[in-house]
């Protein structure tokens, strides 16, 4: 069978019943989507995604019990799954939309967005992209990177112990570049940009690229360009 043609499974999670209704009714009126779940609060919203393995949760920022960014901890401390989650939210803080794409969040959709939007962000996240606001994201790191510019924020920049090589390897990784063309640029082995990537890894306590280039953007870490 071709999973393809199969459903979006999906689990609605936000404490006021009145909008989980209205969002039942529109997700199941659009064909291609499913609802398999109601939760009211956090702590439900993570026990219903382990039980029910949906394929996206919808998942409200401020709820009781457990908030949108603790359910998304929760979630992402949880074994490795195929779940994606969009934070639903009335406003958010700059440093809340970095925090919850580091916690595993793939979109976040705010709540008075107009419905064909809500929409299209579900396709985009299912597709593989990142939504955050209005707007889909094909490079995430580059987009905070300008949010970070563009809020004018004078942070102090710390090294966390980075050897300049280190750093140089981070720049390389927030630029896209595989390990490959890392050792390729620096002409160094890939076994060294391995090294130095656990070295990184350790020093900053992230375990994948795509948190490091978060880090990275997070931290103010001074980053070279690439060429």
């Amino acid at each position: 069978m071709d999973r393809r043609s199969d459903p979006i499974r999906i689990l609605i999670a936000d404490d006021h019943p009145i909008l989980r209704d209205g969002l039942r009714r529109l997700l199941e009126a659009e064909p291609g989507f499913k609802v398999v779940g109601e939760a009211s609060d956090g702590a439900e919203a993570v026990k219903l995604a382990l039980q029910l393995k949906p394929d996206l949760l919808l998942l409200d920022l401020a709820m009781p019990r457990r908030t949108g960014l603790e359910a998304l901890r929760d979630l992402s401390a949880a074994p490795a799954s195929s779940l994606r989650i969009i934070l639903l939210t009335a406003a958010v803080e700059k440093q809340q939309i970095i925090e919850a794409l580091q916690l595993g969040a793939r979109g976040i959709v705010l709540k008075d967005s107009a419905t064909q939007l809500l929409l299209k962000s579900i396709r985009c996240v299912m597709a593989g992209e990142y939504w955050v606001g209005r707007e889909a994201v094909s490079n995430l790191v580059q987009y905070l990177r300008q949010m970070m510019v563009a809020s004018g924020e004078d942070v102090r920049q710390r090294k966390f112990g980075l050897t300049p090589r280190e750093l140089e390897i981070v720049s390389a990784i927030a630029a896209g570049f595989a390990n490959k063309e890392i050792a390729s640029h620096f002409k160094i082995s890939e076994d060294t940009v391995k090294h130095h990537l656990s070295n990184i890894f350790d020093k900053t306590g992230v375990s994948t690229r795509l948190e490091l280039a978060l880090f990275a953007v997070n931290q103010n870490l001074p980053l070279k360009s690439i060429l």
